[in-house]
């Protein structure tokens, strides 16, 4: 009944495959044992449903297995344009199983998943390695790991930090170096000695940057610890805005539509009755993502989208069209994506693009 597109209630239900809605009005009234349908793409629930709709439903899954299942291949539209397909992950655990033959590499290792429901921050050698094990998975591709995200909806009591009246816009992401640049610093150095220890391409790219004198400092930081690839996240409008500049001092942009989102439009992510405002086809959401590709294609840097709206099929050639070079998601959303993409030329993403920001 509660909770929004964007809260980790749906990044972990799409990241398990499970069809799921949010902010459902009613939800909690439905009677046990009462069959149901749920589409997670529309958001449309159904209850009482009967014997011959149960069916189906079922025979448009199966039909859309099948036709998922026959696409392979690198990310492309239809008359070639790469967007490569990368996968985000919290763990080693989150490449088990899965086929990474076309897949160009991770786009975001989110490492916070180490830090939580711990009394204590992880020490180097355990982050050592937990990084090892990943990078050793994908030893082919790029890697990019995301450091500590940490604030607002993701509190870690062991960092100390105070109470704030706006997590949302407090000490989280990057910030918390401010506080406790030990965290920082052990944790990159824990990068490259597990970079060292594997033949991936490992990046590294801070979250919650705000201005060109944070992006430039942390590529440094990056940098002395051996890290020749430095990036930063574009969350919030500020960097979107300033995206040229930040290309000066650092090697690439990973947009999180998730956080730009909820500070373009004003809107808490977790708050189910804003969903409309969180809605990834926000015009001015949109806009500051084509000005993020446009400075990418202008200094020849790579811009990707890491955020949760980079798995929604129909939304792939929008993005492709903006001049988005890559998009990072879950493992189970890669072939709905590739299949989207294939479908048509880049002609057609650039219209669609077009039109959507209208």
């Amino acid at each position: 009944e509660r909770g929004g597109p964007t809260s980790h209630t749906s990044i972990l239900a799409r990241s398990l495959g499970l069809p799921a809605v949010v902010g459902c009005a009613g939800a909690l009234d439905v009677a046990d044992g009462e069959t149901v349908t749920v589409d997670g793409t529309t958001g449309q629930v159904c209850a009482g449903v009967t014997e011959d709709e149960v069916t189906r439903v079922r025979e448009r899954a199966e039909a859309e297995r099948a036709r998922l299942a026959g696409g392979k291949g690198p990310g492309r539209t239809a008359d070639g344009h790469p967007v490569d397909l990368m996968l985000n992950i919290g763990s080693a655990a989150d490449l088990a199983g899965v086929d990474l033959t076309d897949v160009a590499g991770v786009g975001l290792f989110r490492t916070e998943f180490l830090f939580l429901d711990r009394h204590d921050a992880p020490d180097l050698e355990e982050q050592v390695a937990a990084y090892t094990e990943a990078f050793a998975l994908f030893e082919r591709g790029t890697i990019v790991v995301r450091t500590l995200d940490a604030g607002a909806d993701k509190p870690l009591p062991f960092l100390g930090l105070p109470e704030e009246p706006n997590p949302a816009l407090g000490v989280r992401g990057l910030r918390v170096a401010r506080d406790r640049p030990e965290i920082l610093t052990t944790q990159l150095d824990a990068i490259a000695i597990a970079a060292e220890r594997t033949t991936a391409d490992v990046w590294v790219m801070a979250p919650m940057v705000s201005t060109r004198t944070e992006a430039e400092e942390f590529a440094a930081r990056a940098r002395d610890h051996g890290l020749a690839t430095a990036g930063v996240m574009i969350e919030v409008p500020a960097a979107a805005l300033r995206a040229a500049r930040f290309l000066d001092v650092v090697d690439f942009l990973s947009i999180g539509t998730n956080d730009l989102s909820q500070y373009t439009l004003a809107a808490d992510r977790q708050a189910g009755g804003l969903a409309d405002l969180l809605d990834p086809w926000q015009p001015a959401l949109l806009d500051l993502i084509g000005r993020c590709a446009a400075a990418g294609k202008a200094s020849g840097r790579s811009v990707g989208v890491c955020g949760e709206a980079a798995a929604d099929p129909l939304l792939a050639p929008v993005r492709g069209g903006l001049g988005i070079t890559e998009l990072s998601m879950s493992p189970r959303a890669l072939p709905a994506v590739r299949a989207s993409l294939a479908e048509r030329t880049l002609a057609d993403c650039e219209r669609l693009a077009a039109r959507a920001l209208e």
